[in-house]
């Protein structure tokens, strides 16, 4: 599985365990529709248990290097630390908000 794949089956089966499905008919269900073993779907559904909210669901990747002043890193990373989002996530959110706003000023 891709890590696409894997955010779309953890979110299946959190949205599951939110609806107070049965365990095992969410079991059934989540193995059905992914084509999982009962295993694999239980694993999905206790991982659930732990989540309060869904996880992002995003495209493939691409690596790529930037270079910014060592104080923007070092926020970077403390800002990473504390709100459990990846390095790339922050600077994907940033990007996306920046280059949206770019198109509608000019």
């Amino acid at each position: 599985s891709t890590k696409t794949d894997k955010a779309r089956q953890l979110n299946a089966a959190y949205a599951l365990r939110v609806s107070n499905m049965p365990l095992s008919d969410a079991i059934q269900r989540l193995s059905r529709e992914f084509d999982l073993s009962e295993r694999q779907a239980y694993r999905y559904l206790n991982e659930a248990t732990h989540m309060d909210q869904p996880v992002e669901v995003t495209g493939s990747t691409v690596p790529i290097t930037l270079k910014v002043p060592a104080g923007t890193a070092h926020l970077l990373r403390a800002y990473a630390k504390t709100s459990g989002l990846t390095i790339g996530a922050i600077v994907t959110r940033a990007l996306t908000m920046f280059l949206s706003n770019q198109r509608r000023h000019g």
